[in-house]
């Protein structure tokens, strides 16, 4: 006997360590009569790290992140009874109001993805809302100036070291070497790779195209970190001659405005661009995409890539119009179940911890509980061995 199984399915039963959570939030219902809002990529992985808050107890409310929303998904969530506000967008003022709506409805807890509904949440406060989690490092550096207003516990999930080796230095780098391959089909030997930033995210992509048998450059603009990127044997070239230098450019930083038009000059006829950080503004493609030298733009809409052709002939290509590479453009598929499997069960107990009280405002954007994180990766390890 056989059935029709999902992708969906495929990842929920991929999710071990989530799976094995869910059967004990079932007994012990953390979060019964508590409303959680999140505001995350909403992809097949999402479902299972939602599964296992509603196993808890929770009732959720739920929009996803600018452009990387899949239609599926949303499908799904909805027939399971959940409240999703969430659309398939790269229109900053829709995906808005979409985070509006969450926070509309007053969740006890939120999840937030690049602290958006937090921000949000400050600026229309409620009495119930009891703190939360942060995802990514964009998320942090927003909110941590807004500490002594925010003065609740978010638990920033980017700051566990399970987070920054499992899946922002081993996932992300494979997912965006991937994610270049699925977009272009062209080969990584012999290009030149120029990656800037050398955080996790970065040491992870620079080492898996370095393996893939690229020339990898790094810029940062910590000389400490350049210094360790040049020991780890990467090149280190001035950021200008990086620039011309290279086949592709990949931004990996959390921070906007890392490649601008006044770059464009510097680009050499060819080559690729593409983003893995979480907002759409590492790259400034508005502005490359309206520049006086830009004469025409061929738009391969099926596979997201832009060809803008240049006054002096050059051809530079844009991925994904310079989203997220690893959630955008044709059947993206985001980090490894994996990684993710192991983050989402941090967000999870983090979650728990603030619902049961455990950490107060003190806890106002800092790292997971070093207890938290023994606890996962134990439950990790025993499921591997």
């Amino acid at each position: 006997m056989t059935s029709d199984a999902t992708r969906i399915d495929w990842i929920g039963n991929s999710c071990r360590l989530l799976q094995e959570t869910a059967a004990e939030y079932r007994q012990t219902k953390p979060f019964e009569g508590l409303t959680i809002g999140t505001g995350i990529h909403l992809e097949p992985k999402t479902v299972a790290l939602l599964a296992t808050l509603r196993a808890g107890g929770a009732r959720l409310v739920c929009t996803g992140n600018l452009n990387s929303t899949q239609p599926a998904t949303v499908d799904y969530l909805r027939a399971q009874g959940m409240t999703v506000f969430a659309t398939q967008t790269t229109d900053p003022v829709a995906h808005h109001q979409s985070l509006e709506a969450v926070v509309a409805e007053k969740p006890d807890l939120l999840l937030d993805n690049g602290g958006d509904l937090f921000a949000i949440a400050l600026e229309r406060p409620y009495a119930n809302l009891l703190g939360g989690t942060e995802e990514t490092t964009s998320g942090r550096t927003r909110l941590l100036p807004l500490r002594d207003r925010l003065a609740m516990p978010i638990l920033v999930i980017n700051d566990s070291p399970i987070k920054q080796f499992a899946e922002n230095r081993h996932a992300v780098g494979q997912s965006l070497f991937e994610s270049y391959m699925r977009f272009t089909n062209r080969s990584t030997n012999g290009k030149r790779v120029t990656v800037f930033g050398y955080g996790a995210c970065g040491k992870g992509t620079a080492a898996c195209f370095r393996n893939a048998y690229s020339q990898v450059s790094v810029v940062d603009i910590d000389p400490v970190t350049v210094l360790e990127a040049h020991l780890d044997g990467f090149l280190t070239p001035l950021r200008d001659d990086a620039i011309r230098s290279a086949d592709v450019l990949i931004t990996v930083t959390g921070h906007p405005d890392i490649v601008t038009a006044n770059d464009l000059p510097l680009i050499r006829h060819g080559a690729i661009l593409l983003n893995g950080g979480h907002f759409p503004n590492e790259i400034d493609v508005a502005a490359f995409l309206t520049h006086p030298d830009v004469l025409s733009i061929d738009r391969y809409q099926a596979d997201s890539i832009e060809t803008l052709h240049m006054s002096d002939g050059r051809a530079i290509h844009i991925l994904g119009g310079g989203h997220m590479a690893n959630l955008a453009g044709p059947r993206p598929l985001g980090n490894s179940v994996e990684s993710m499997d192991l983050g989402f069960t941090l967000q999870v107990r983090c979650l728990e911890r603030v619902a049961k009280r455990g950490v107060g405002p003190e806890a106002c954007i800092v790292p997971v509980p070093a207890d938290i994180d023994a606890m996962v990766a134990s439950a990790y390890l025993d499921l591997a061995r």
